[in-house]
């Protein structure tokens, strides 16, 4: 992919990695609402594509393709960072599913089902399902989420020596790491089959619903679902110890009798 003169070709470059633009865009789609256009991930994709080629220098050290990706990523990520990826009421909707999650759980000592879940909040499972589907855009992590009523910063009272602000870091905490490995294994089996694919095998959702012989959307809500599920988990596991109900036992008054 270089000229005569030795310079890397642009335009042959453009054409190989096309695809790998589009590879990514869909694969971050599953991360956002159904609002944005995966034609403007793409757009801005092709920008990451394009400033890669001009800026790489073999001496960089790395294969371009690898520097390509970062460059990519980036310019779709910065392209999508003036919008909000999660209206608010959606937000509230699934704090709701997740809280739903956490009380059933404590009560039967096992993960409830999407119909124990829609009942609970008191809907059809069909509008239970929409739900998960619209918020295609939830996170794991929000950075709002290490902050309490109180104004009281959760990062600064449990990030002593690190020296970001970035939630990942937490995640790398062994309490928090140990909490998320359990709350995945956790998972209903096909949950833990999408995030598999997803996470791991790096699929995209029509990718995987393919091997799962369902619908894209129905993938999207198995993913929405998950990532309830573990955030209920992680959620939970903040909580102090005397406010923390002990899942798969009976109440003190219970065992006694």
């Amino acid at each position: 992919m270089y000229t005569a003169s030795g310079h890397m070709d642009r335009d042959e470059l453009v054409v190989h990695y096309a695809p790998l633009v589009k590879r990514i865009a869909y694969h971050l789609m599953a991360k956002l609402p159904a609002s944005v256009q995966v034609d403007d991930i793409i757009q801005n994709g092709m920008i990451g594509l394009l400033d890669a080629i001009g800026r790489y220098e073999e001496g960089l050290g790395a294969q371009f393709e690898t520097y390509a990706v970062q460059r990519i990523r980036g310019s779709m990520l910065d392209g999508l960072r003036e919008n909000d990826w999660l209206p608010r009421s959606l937000r509230r909707d699934m704090r709701r599913i997740e809280g739903a999650i956490h009380q059933l759980e404590q009560e039967y000592g096992r993960q409830p089902t999407e119909k124990e879940l829609a009942d609970a909040l008191d809907m059809s499972l069909a509008d239970y399902q929409k739900m998960l589907q619209d918020a295609r855009g939830h996170q794991l992590m929000y950075l709002e989420d290490f902050t309490d009523s109180e104004d009281d910063d959760y990062l600064e009272r449990h990030t002593v020596g690190i020296s970001t602000d970035n939630p990942l870091e937490l995640l790398m905490d062994q309490n928090m790491r140990v909490v998320l490995v359990n709350a995945i294994e956790d998972l209903p089996e096909r949950e833990k089959m999408v995030m598999g694919m997803y996470y791991e095998e790096d699929l995209n959702l029509r990718e995987i619903g393919e091997v799962l012989g369902v619908s894209e959307s129905r993938v999207c809500q198995l993913h929405s679902q998950a990532i309830a599920r573990l955030r209920s988990r992680i959620a939970g596991s903040r909580e102090p110890d005397e406010k923390r109900p002990r899942r798969g036992r009976p109440p003190r008054a219970a065992a006694k009798a």
